[in-house]
């Protein structure tokens, strides 16, 4: 299985808003920065489609060591509550909707496909590959904006 390393930020103006994602992925030498957007979308959602979409990018299952800003998605995945919401039709344990169940569908699915180590690391705190992935995001989130 081949060691993948991936980055991911997400950003957004207003909660919902002009957002965008970025993500890096590097394996050995090799690297790809990919990115994109939406008009109206919320924080959490460019999160979690940053790092589906760096995951959908690998073309064969792979030993994926993830790097994120993100609390949601890094303790929803380690915590195991995304898997609990969906256990239970995506409500959860006080009752009320957990929210973006569609992303976390194909999130779930592809952490199925990949073995995924979760590495938190604390924003716009100096890390390289965070900073430019929140830069791709941030370019991605002006595209929409106004």
């Amino acid at each position: 299985m081949d060691n993948v390393e991936l980055f991911t930020d997400g950003a957004c103006s207003g909660n919902p808003g002009p957002g965008g994602w970025g993500a890096f992925l590097r394996m050995g030498t090799h690297t790809k920065e990919i990115s994109g957007g939406e008009k109206s979308t919320t924080n959490n959602r460019m999160e979690l489609t940053a790092v589906i979409e760096g995951l959908s990018a690998l073309k064969r299952p792979c030993h994926v060591i993830l790097t994120t800003d993100s609390k949601y998605v890094a303790d929803s995945i380690q915590k195991g509550w995304a898997r609990s919401w969906q256990k239970n039709n995506w409500v959860k344990g006080d009752k009320k909707p957990a929210l973006n169940p569609d992303l976390w569908e194909k999130l779930l699915s592809l952490l199925d496909t990949h073995d995924v180590e979760i590495h938190w690391v604390k924003g716009h705190a100096g890390h390289p590959e965070n900073e430019l992935c929140d830069r791709l995001a941030v370019a991605q989130r002006d595209r929409y904006s106004g």
